[in-house]
């Protein structure tokens, strides 16, 4: 049985360890999704050799010479558009989208934060984590919405917080977990087996 594979791009700014494991999980024959394009908002952000090597079309759409984030948001959506893509992947991409760009995307765009959401969002969430002396940590694949990691939650994954924790020691463990669930949340998404409803995802 030949499987339908959604088109999908994955936007990066730096090394994309997340971008590899979504194009390592791809590989597999009844992998629901097929990664055909990579961008990145910085010309020297490391994935994009990772990506070549791998066969897959990369693209740079740099912030920096744009006026705006309507102008920067305007060409990364075109880009997407001459790909035909499908679903999008942020794995690492430091930029906030503008409302317009979100709204476009809604339901098919995924990103994934190193913390249990609704709990540190931003950055630095492993500093966030320890400050608090909270027992548990972990990471979150939620679709994305205008609010800034808020979107309705697709997939977590607990991590402890153990004696003499680092912020480095933490974000590998971390790190590692990530690397497992936004596979599963991508296969999810692209097999048509969630939705949105409301404010939350729910099973099809």
């Amino acid at each position: 049985m030949t499987v339908t594979k959604k088109r999908v791009a994955i936007l990066i700014s730096g090394r994309g360890s997340n971008m590899a494991a979504l194009i390592k999980a791809a590989k597999a024959k009844n992998f629901p999704a097929e990664i055909l394009l990579v961008v990145s908002n910085r010309p020297e952000a490391q994935g994009l050799a990772l990506a070549q090597a791998e066969g897959i079309t990369t693209a740079v759409v740099d912030h920096k010479t744009f006026a705006d984030r309507e102008e920067f948001d305007g060409a990364l959506h075109r880009t997407l558009m001459d790909a035909n893509i499908e679903l999008i992947c942020l794995a690492g991409f430091m930029r906030v989208l503008t409302d317009d760009l979100v709204e476009r995307w809604r339901g098919r765009m995924l990103n994934i934060h190193p913390s249990l959401l609704p709990a540190f969002k931003g950055t630095n969430t492993h500093h966030q984590a320890l400050l608090a002396g909270v027992a548990s940590h972990g990471a979150t694949v939620h679709f994305v919405v205008p609010e800034l990691d808020s979107g309705p939650i697709v997939m977590q994954t607990e991590v402890p917080v153990l004696p003499g924790d680092t912020e480095e020691k933490l974000s590998a463990r971390v790190l590692k977990e990530e690397h497992k669930i936004y596979p599963a949340a991508l296969k999810l998404l692209a097999s048509g087996k969630i939705r949105i409803e409301g404010d939350r995802v729910v099973a099809v």
